[in-house]
Parts: C-alpha cells; sequence; structure tokens
C-alpha cells in the first residue's frame, strides 16, 4: 500500500510538472474575442466558440453546408451577413486595440467586386477594418484605423483565387519591430507594414462578418474558422493553424490540461 501511494504521488508531481509547464508556455486562445467554426447553427444564430457568448446573427441566407474538403462550412448568399452584439463586446472591454488579427478560410465566387470578411465601423464613420477579397483590382486588403480615422496601415497586396479554399491571415502587433502588421495567405507572408497606434476600440455603428455596416461589399461563398484576436500570430503559427485547424492549434490549453491531469492521477489510485 505504501509504495502504490509513493508511485501516485511521484506520478501525480511528474504530471503537475507538465501543467505547470503549460501554464507557464501560456494559453493558446489568450486574447481570442470570437470564434465561429460553423459546425452548427443554434436558433437563428452560430455559435461563439471563444466562451464569451458573442454569438453572430444570422440575417439573411447564411446556411451550414458540406464541403468535402472542409466538412461544415458556412455558405453566404450575397447580401447575407451575421450581426455581432458590439455593443456587449465593447462593454466586456473586449474590442481589441493593441494587438489585432483576423484568421479565416474563404472559398469566394469572383462578383467582380470588393468582398469583406468582417467589418466594423465607428461612430464617428470610420471604417475601423477591411479583411477583404478585391476580385476587381485583384488583390487583397488588409487595413486597420485608429480613433479620428488614422489609418494604421492599409495592404493592398497578393492575387485572389476565387472557387478555392484560401486561408487569410491579417495580424498586427503594436509591439512587434519594425513590422507591425503581416498578411499571411495560405501561411506565406505577402505583405507587411510599420504601424505604432492603437486600434479603435469604438465598434458603436456595428459589426459584421460577411458585409459591410452600411450593407455594400457583400461577400459569396463559403467561409470556415473565422476568428478575432487581440494578439498578433507567427508565421509559424498560422502555419499550424493551418496545418491542425484552430481546434487542434486551441487543443491543448492549461484548464484542459490540469483537468487530464487530475482525471489521470484519481484513476492510478
Amino acid at each position: 500500500m505504501k509504495i502504490k501511494m509513493y508511485i501516485s504521488s511521484i506520478l501525480a508531481l511528474v504530471l503537475i510538472s507538465g501543467v505547470l509547464q503549460v501554464f507557464a508556455a501560456g494559453d493558446k486562445s489568450e486574447g481570442l474575442v470570437f470564434y465561429y467554426d460553423y459546425s452548427e447553427t443554434k436558433g437563428d444564430s452560430v455559435p461563439d466558440l471563444s466562451g464569451h457568448g458573442y454569438d453572430g446573427k444570422i440575417i439573411g441566407d447564411v446556411k451550414i453546408a458540406d464541403d468535402p474538403n472542409r466538412g461544415k462550412v458556412a455558405e453566404f448568399k450575397s447580401g447575407s451577413y451575421l450581426e455581432l452584439d458590439h455593443e456587449k463586446i465593447k462593454a466586456d472591454g473586449n474590442i481589441p486595440t493593441e494587438a489585432f488579427s483576423l484568421l479565416a478560410w474563404v472559398n469566394a465566387e469572383n462578383n467582380g467586386g470588393d468582398q469583406a470578411i468582417f467589418n466594423a465601423w465607428s461612430a464617428d464613420n470610420t471604417w475601423l477594418i477591411h479583411p477583404e477579397i478585391r476580385f476587381g483590382a485583384g488583390i487583397y486588403r488588409w487595413l486597420l484605423r485608429a480613433k479620428g480615422g488614422n489609418s494604421i496601415f492599409d495592404m493592398k497586396v497578393g492575387k485572389p483565387k476565387a472557387n478555392q479554399w484560401v486561408h487569410f491571415a491579417g495580424t498586427y502587433d503594436r509591439g512587434r519591430k519594425p513590422k507591425g502588421s503581416i498578411l499571411f495567405i495560405d501561411g506565406k507572408p505577402v505583405g507587411d507594414a510599420s504601424g505604432d497606434l492603437p486600434v479603435s476600440a469604438d465598434w458603436d455603428k456595428g459589426a459584421r462578418v460577411g458585409f459591410n455596416v452600411d450593407n455594400a461589399r457583400p461577400f459569396v461563398g463559403m467561409m470556415d474558422e473565422i476568428s478575432v484576436w487581440e494578439r498578433g500570430f507567427s508565421q509559424e503559427e498560422v502555419q499550424e493553424i493551418i496545418e491542425k485547424g484552430l481546434d487542434g492549434f486551441l487543443a491543448v490549453n492549461p484548464a484542459e490540461k490540469l483537468a487530464t491531469t487530475w482525471a489521470k492521477v484519481k484513476s492510478s489510485r
């Protein structure tokens, strides 16, 4: 009995040590604002998997579809979108300011125009963010603005691909020098820019996925795994997300590791 208890104690120490290492490395979900994997709908909304409860209200024709490559995805018809509760996000203090990243899989139809992946509009009529596919101009766009309408950067780079899955990862971090912002397409950097201003925390005129707040630049096609963060991302992290999926990237976090650890300790006694 004493030997068994001793072994259990050693096992517990080893497992707890592993948990502490995970805590020291940081929780990979840190900075996550909202995340839609489009695996299901809940009433008239798409559930937010970040834990914050920022479900996206479906406006128009947004359906969950089966894709042979990605499984469950969202299909957006022109003029359809997800409406976010921007007042709740602001009240919670979760509008990204010091860093801002948007990641999404997109499979857009070439409608000859500009297509908004996500959009937010401030009370002073400043368009704060433009992650876009611009088929007319033949570019991707990644833009952020500060309070008062000052552009932090405005990247127009790359060449959009129609009717195929592309991973869009626009990332910005004020603390990253000399290039605060990088746009990754399919895990490869296609543009970068300097910038050292806080992003405006005012989404008072609305925030949407798939359609500008002024009912312009509709996204048409399929979308998967869209997420917004208050943190920057490295190329290695973006590549890991592409390879594992966002669920796989987030799979090991301190809370889950701790629960698993104690389950193993208990079962060994």
